[in-house]
């Protein structure tokens, strides 16, 4: 049962699904509890991935053409960032102001922290949301149901890589942080959660898609968060919460990147 509350603690932190009233008294709350439940991020990833992936499945059902799959892409889009309540989308966007406005460690930690956007977070943002439209477009022109199961693979995976991250870096955000309880090191236990909710991700991958195309999607998504991993270290000496955000942007648009190339 402690599972199971885990599960409903990271769904109501990472997602608006309300965790109300008695069921929130059940799953109750303490920070080794948020800590624990950082396992079940992938799981999480399986109800946004869900409901983009059916978004996206009836947009292309009702919306013809290339222009309905732009269309239908953004709408997917739209499902996700609503029901997150843009919780990756901000922490790319913090991650972009402060290490592109400043070269200096702890001035851009001060940015990071500034709620409002700057240039280059808003910069992130459009790149972002851009390519995740015309690569899913693209996945849509090559094969309709491939492309909704690369959506829900995608969101699974791309939560599954920030763990890594919480694993092996030193967490730098400050303590005043809502994301601090779950930046302590994670348990091996979590971990092995995490995994058993990321491997049906892979078989959904395998089966779905062309196996070049899957096993690159498995290489690209390592080598981005690989990349990040090493970069905040070099540049922060760590990761922030705004990190695992952006780290999970960039995971799930990999993913889409190698999905969409097409095998010679």
């Amino acid at each position: 049962m402690n599972g199971v509350r885990h599960f409903l603690l990271a769904l109501q932190f990472f997602t608006r699904i309300p965790v109300t009233g008695a069921l929130a008294q059940w799953v109750g709350f303490t920070p080794g509890m948020l800590r624990e439940s950082a396992g079940h991020f992938p799981g999480v990833g399986w109800v946004v991935g869900a409901v983009g992936a059916a978004v996206f499945g009836l947009a292309l059902y009702l919306l013809p053409g290339e222009a309905g799959a732009m269309a239908a892409a953004l709408l997917c889009i739209v499902a996700t960032v609503w029901l997150t309540g843009a919780f990756h989308e901000d922490g790319l966007a913090d991650v972009a102001d402060g290490l592109g406005g400043s070269h200096e460690r702890g001035r851009a930690l001060e940015i990071m922290k500034d709620s409002r956007i700057g240039a280059f977070g808003a910069i992130a943002l459009v790149l972002a949301i851009g390519l995740k439209v015309a690569l899913l477009a693209t996945l849509a022109g090559q094969d309709e149901v491939a492309a909704a199961a690369a959506v829900l693979a995608a969101h699974v995976l791309s939560r599954f890589a920030p763990l890594f991250m919480i694993r092996r870096l030193p967490y730098v955000g400050g303590e005043g942080s809502k994301a601090k309880p779950l930046a302590d090191a994670i348990s091996g236990r979590a971990m092995l959660t995490a995994s058993a909710w990321s491997l049906p991700a892979v078989w959904l991958l395998w089966a779905s898609q062309p196996l070049a195309n899957a096993l690159a999607a498995g290489v690209l998504l390592a080598a981005v968060a690989g990349w990040l991993m090493r970069y905040f270290r070099q540049r922060l000496e760590g990761f922030t919460g705004d990190c695992l955000g952006a780290t999970q942007q960039l995971c799930e648009i990999a993913v889409y990147l190698a999905l969409a190339v097409q095998p010679s």
